[in-house]
């Protein structure tokens, strides 16, 4: 099937990656009435149209949301719905997919999103994703403002350690606020955030080229080599300008 997308999407679309791993949970997963969030060029609900009995795709943006009703027109039950899902009056729903993913859900409406929408879920319903796990790793940078680091081209300084697990289908935090402790081999002045998502038992996506780039964080300060502690926070959902990270 060829989709109609913009560029941004088509880069989604070619992801495959990403794509195989959705694609796999919803398979397995969705069922009944299913909700995608955020549902771009529909690729995701094009997937649960075979396995939901029906299928609500909601997206904010008009351009998309016309493309996605152009890709999705040919299928009985689907519907594409042109509405922030932050204020959509949801019904009762068996299977909610949301890929509004981003490193650690700081910079993207994933768990705002979802702290709505959960509210509608039957008991046993499902979230695809099911999970995200994040990590940090110490590492050296010649600048101070936060950035993406897509390519890992910045040497790490230590192991990674898995410091958050965040479950979709339970109580989800508006803020992380803690402290992990990173063993580093050699002094530096960063650390830098990795996110893998599971999207349904036994299926772990690690960072693609289109979800979750590593995310690195300047520390103001640089660190000696041994156990370090690291004070983090930052608001899911709240924006890169939300994040505080600091040495103890």
């Amino acid at each position: 099937m060829r989709f109609r997308v913009t560029p941004y999407h088509g880069n989604l679309l070619g992801d495959h990656e990403r794509l195989a791993a959705f694609r796999e949970a919803i398979s397995s997963r969705a069922r009944g009435l299913t909700y995608d969030l955020g549902a771009g060029s529909g690729i995701l609900s094009f997937f649960a149209s075979e396995y939901a009995d029906r299928v609500i795709a909601i997206e904010r943006d008009p351009k998309i949301a016309a493309c996605a009703g152009e890709n999705l027109s040919g299928l009985d039950n689907v519907s594409v719905v042109n509405e922030d899902a932050l204020h959509y009056e949801f019904t009762a729903a068996d299977t909610i997919i949301c890929e509004m993913l981003d490193t650690a859900l700081i910079d993207e409406e994933q768990v705002p999103v979802l702290r709505r929408a959960l509210r509608f879920l039957r008991d046993d319903g499902t979230v695809i994703p099911q999970a995200v796990f994040n990590a940090a790793e110490p590492v050296t940078v010649n600048f101070e403002n936060i950035m993406y680091d897509e390519n890992l081209s910045q040497p790490s300084s230590g192991p990674m350690r898995v410091y958050d697990r965040v479950e979709f289908r339970g109580d989800l935090p508006e803020i992380f606020r803690g402290s992990l402790k990173l063993q580093a081999s050699s002094p530096f002045n960063a650390i830098r955030i990795i996110s893998f998502t599971l999207t349904a038992p036994g299926i772990i996506c690690g960072p693609t080229p289109m979800m979750n780039p590593p995310l690195i964080i300047p520390l103001g300060e640089t660190g000696d080599k041994g156990e370090v502690e690291i004070k983090l926070s930052y608001r899911m959902g709240g924006g890169l300008d939300s994040v505080e990270a600091s040495i103890i």
